[in-house]
């Protein structure tokens, strides 16, 4: 019975410890056989407007709620 305690103390503390990486090999298989997605051509021209709306409020260095509103009016017009 002695021996049976530190055994079995030992194998609950050893599944553990091995399940994060076994998830992590399947996460990565996963994503390996996932096909590759391109951007629609909305989806690229809202990614272009917010780049061109962040560049130009950052170039007038606006920061918190004047950057939101700049953000909002400067998306809303292109």
């Amino acid at each position: 019975m002695k021996s049976l305690l530190p055994a079995t103390l030992c194998l609950f503390l050893a599944v553990p410890a091995l399940a994060p990486a076994a998830e992590s090999a399947g996460t990565q298989a996963a994503a390996a056989t996932r096909p590759v997605r391109t951007p629609s051509p909305a989806q690229l021209a809202a990614r272009e407007r917010m780049r061109d709306c962040a560049a130009t409020a950052r170039s007038q260095k606006l920061s918190g709620d004047p950057r939101k509103a700049f953000m909002k009016t400067c998306l809303v017009k292109r």
